[in-house]
């Protein structure tokens, strides 16, 4: 993997990934003004969690057509001057969370239980190809592996930032998901906090006295929800799945986030994921709508408690039906899964990856 780097006209960084040596980046010429995000974050006082208020992400480029998609290289609308790339890495236009997010007062209305923090981060857009018409899922494992070596080396970077204390790294596939662009991306957060979910994931972890994500992977390789083993990593359907489709996928070796895998395991890493997805595209004939999210340990705290795991889901439940959040789900957050987890793995594991 080589990386090279860059600036769009508007300060923003770009770094590509390449597969071989001797990118000379194009310059630019857009023009564009600087970003002037208008970020925050206020704590909820009766959870503690914090919710982010970005009103300049009304702005955002939506579904627009494939001769005009921000994606693609090259033309006067390319967020990626370069004619051709493998793997493409920019700060968004559109951030939730940027170093610029402009002071706030520590107060909404001047009340202190309503706490108030600017929206300090950073988020990044991650190009996995540069064929509009392609999916990860049919990209050549090198090809995945350099996207892989993409979100380590994104990881690392993002974590020796001022202010981020957690890094995910993600991907929305499919209008029923809420993509805004077609082309095959995903996205990297740096968060000025440790989300809610994981500060519950560390809780139970610490709660549990031992190896809390060693233990829940032994009692899945050893029960009837794997999908598929292999010599470093393990995907299955949890237990406990909430989705209709849900795969988890574990690394057998405790690592704290993408950036400490060694060569083998992003080896293994680039061919089962992309096995994975081929089987989720299988499952109805039809690709697949997803969200796939890796699990990192924060940057300062629990990187001993959680071990880096990958959570894939799709809200489709049958070949025409979707999974809605209502009421059970996004009241309460008490999920009702109508599919049971051990049928959906063996339907995963029935599929042919083609």
């Amino acid at each position: 993997m080589f990386r090279t780097r860059a600036r769009l006209s508007d300060g923003r960084e770009i770094v590509y990934y390449d597969e071989r040596p001797g990118r000379a980046p194009v310059p630019d010429p857009r023009g564009l003004p600087p970003v002037e995000p208008l970020s925050e974050t206020r704590r909820d006082p009766l959870t503690g969690d914090p919710v982010t208020i970005t009103a300049h992400r009304n702005a955002r480029t939506h579904l627009p057509p494939a001769d005009e998609c921000p994606l693609c290289p090259g033309g006067p609308a390319s967020e990626i001057p370069d004619p051709g790339y493998d793997v493409a890495v920019f700060e968004n236009r559109f951030p939730s969370y940027a170093a610029a997010a402009p002071p706030v007062p520590a107060a909404v209305d001047g009340v202190p239980l309503f706490e108030r923090a600017r929206g300090t981060g950073r988020c990044e857009v991650v190009c996995f190809t540069d064929d509009h018409g392609a999916a990860l899922a049919r990209l050549p494992v090198s090809r995945v592996r350099t996207v892989v070596d993409a979100w380590a080396d994104r990881t690392a970077e993002l974590s020796a930032l001022p202010g981020i204390e957690q890094v995910y790294v993600f991907e929305n596939r499919g209008v029923e998901i809420g993509v805004t662009l077609h082309h095959p991306h995903g996205q990297i957060y740096g968060y000025p906090f440790v989300t809610p979910r994981t500060r519950r994931m560390l809780a139970t972890a610490a709660a549990h006295g031992g190896d809390l994500f060693g233990d829940v992977l032994a009692a899945e390789r050893a029960g009837p929800r794997v999908v598929h083993a292999g010599e470093h990593w393990t995907a299955y359907v949890p237990a406990a799945a909430r989705w209709p489709v849900e795969v988890h996928l574990t690394p057998h070796r405790h690592v704290p986030d993408l950036a400490a895998l060694d060569g083998a395991e992003r080896d293994e890493l680039a061919a089962v994921y992309r096995d994975l997805l081929r089987r989720l595209d299988a499952l109805y004939g039809t690709p697949l709508p997803y969200v796939a999210g890796w699990h990192q340990a924060p940057v300062r705290a629990g990187r001993d408690l959680l071990r880096l795991h990958l959570e894939l889901f799709s809200v489709r439940r049958a070949p025409d039906k979707i999974k809605y959040l209502a009421g059970s789900e996004s009241g309460m957050a008490a999920w009702i899964n109508d599919v049971p987890p051990e049928d959906a793995a063996a339907r995963l594991r029935a599929v042919t990856a083609g």
